[in-house]
């Protein structure tokens, strides 16, 4: 079973790449992790319904846009999931490393993705741009059962992508730039042997 210690390492020793700022609007988010009866499992979000919003009902990672008074982009993703979800990951969560960031090639943004533990369990509280909050394994997400080539929605045209499908009914499929970073995720910690299905491009 994939440890904590195991994470930690395989982050600490893989080259990750940093974009240079560009035009594009810095993001963070947190890759959340926890121990689970399974193994580890990775905290996800789904973002409320709203015209005005790009990733409207998309399953993500707590986070958001680097803003004025944010120390760096790490401060920008610790705040957004405090605003977002009530974590408090400087208090209830240890930093075990960052991924490369994203750039999307639809949206102009370029993503941070900083990964944390949780040591505790601390109550969930959902802000008006976000409808659920959920746990899922991450041995599900790593399962090739799980992925297929999926159609959705965006930007008012129906697009096929890889994706994930996730264990829990009614929700849509994990796709985009989280795919790609989940992806990116599980190929350093060795759970699969690819970065990133690059058909996926947002």
């Amino acid at each position: 079973m994939l440890t904590v210690e195991q994470i930690r390492h395989r982050l600490a020793t893989v080259k990750i790449d940093v974009q240079v700022t560009d035009h594009r609007s810095p993001t963070a988010v947190a890759l959340i992790l926890r121990a689970g009866p399974g193994g580890p499992e990775v905290f996800f979000i789904q973002r409320a319904a709203d015209e005005r919003d790009p990733w409207s009902g998309n399953i993500g990672f707590p986070g958001g846009r680097f803003q004025e008074g944010d120390k760096d982009l790490r401060g920008a993703a610790v705040r957004e999931t405090m605003e977002e979800v009530g974590i408090d990951l400087e208090s209830a969560a240890e930093p075990l490393g960052r991924l490369s960031d994203i750039v999307g090639a639809h949206l102009p943004v370029r993503v941070a993705c900083f990964v944390y533990h949780l040591h505790e369990a601390p109550g969930i509280a959902l802000n008006p741009e976000v409808s659920d909050a959920f746990w899922v394994p991450l041995a599900a997400l790593a399962d090739p059962g799980n992925h297929e080539q999926a159609e959705v929605r965006f930007d008012g045209k129906t697009l096929v992508t890889p994706a994930i499908r996730l264990p829990l009914r009614d929700k849509p499929v994990l796709w985009g730039i989280t795919y790609r970073l989940i992806c990116q995720f599980m190929a350093i910690v060795r759970l699969r042997s690819f970065i990133c299905d690059e058909g996926s491009k947002l």
